[in-house]
């Protein structure tokens, strides 16, 4: 049998090559995951997942059965979303209102949201089913009356910082990887962290370490950043996290904790002063009553005590003066089982109300 190949002969077709994947040292972080490409690399994304960790540009909403169960969302019901996120959470409750159901949506990301408003659509709900907003949920009112004068059913906020935002060291959040130290929410409003820091004196960033992240050595870790700050301005997250690691090194032998903790606690902290959470949270918990309907019900995930306390007394205070029939005294927490597949779901904790 002759296997001479001919000059004349077709070539055979090559095989689709692979997408190039930039492999172990890429310049930017939108090279570095291959999570980041979920229709390239589907089976390296389960691997992630199976081995209990986030993918990069992913968040996994936390806690879904149990908000299904307490908010108990029926066909036609109209649903308040005000942390949109990655739309993990409302892709759960705007397939349980349907038919006839709606979701109002909220979130600040503009980066994020766009993203996320494409996922939802690409799922094929009746397109007057979902009605979004780029906004931070303090200002929700005028919003929400115009789309559901008479109210909402179901409200819920996830207050987590959502895995997109972690992961991207662009945007300041993390400390694993160098960015500039930003931490806004929307980079198009208010001063990045780094401008923050120089207009604190040392009592003051004190009291934001205290209070925003309930830090011990708060005195002590103030000190230590504003001298560094005033030699040099911090304008990056790995040069905070090393001020943090040597002010911390400074301390007695026996002070609780790690370094690694100190850094995670002075960047909370930063952040949460940053993007004024706290105070768009009391305003939340002010105009929350006057969005739901008799009956309605409001779940609000919380992953901090500061948090965690001023939804508890809210909600504790509304039963007593008649606002809210009832809520739950004792915190709900994610099983073993979700902690495990996902590590970052630890620190959540669930509360809910129901209107009278």
């Amino acid at each position: 049998m002759n296997c001479e190949f001919r000059m004349t002969d077709p070539l055979p077709e090559k095989p689709p090559r692979r997408p190039r994947y930039q492999g172990k040292n890429p310049r930017q972080f939108h090279e570095k995951y291959k999570e980041l490409r979920p229709d390239v690399y589907a089976e390296d994304v389960a691997k992630v997942i199976a081995a209990g960790k986030t993918p990069a540009g992913m968040h996994r909403p936390v806690m879904v059965a149990e908000i299904l169960k307490v908010l108990a969302p029926k066909p036609g019901e109209i649903v308040i979303d005000c942390t949109l996120g990655y739309g993990g959470h409302a892709r759960e409750l705007l397939t349980a209102v349907q038919p006839g159901g709606r979701l109002i949506g909220v979130d600040a990301d503009p980066i994020e949201l766009p993203k996320t408003e494409a996922r939802l659509r690409a799922l094929g709900f009746p397109e007057e089913s979902l009605v979004l907003r780029r906004m931070n949920f303090a200002g929700l009112p005028q919003f929400v009356f115009a789309e559901a004068p008479e109210g909402a059913d179901i409200l819920i906020a996830d207050l987590g910082l959502s895995s997109m935002q972690i992961d991207d060291p662009t945007r300041g959040f993390t400390f694993k990887a160098d960015g500039p130290l930003d931490m806004r929410m929307n980079s198009g409003h208010g001063r990045p962290a780094s401008m923050l820091l120089a207009k604190l004196d040392e009592e003051e960033l004190a009291q934001i370490l205290i209070e925003n992240s309930d830090e011990p050595n708060a005195g002590e870790l103030a000190n230590g950043i504003l001298r560094a700050h005033a030699k040099e301005e911090l304008k990056t997250t790995k040069a905070l996290a090393e001020v943090v690691r040597t002010a911390f090194g400074r301390l007695p032998r026996n002070t609780p904790g790690t370094e690694e903790d100190a850094v995670r606690r002075v960047f909370q902290a930063l952040r949460i002063a940053v993007n004024d959470e706290f105070g768009a949270l009391d305003t939340l918990l002010r105009n929350l009553p006057y969005f739901l309907k008799p009956g309605g019900r409001a779940a609000i995930l919380t992953f901090h005590s500061g948090e965690d306390r001023r939804v508890k007394d809210a909600f504790k205070a509304g039963v007593l003066d008649g606002t809210y029939s009832s809520y739950n005294k004792d915190v709900i927490r994610t099983s073993y089982e979700e902690q495990r597949a996902n590590p970052r779901s630890t620190s959540a904790k669930l509360r809910y109300a129901v209107k009278s």
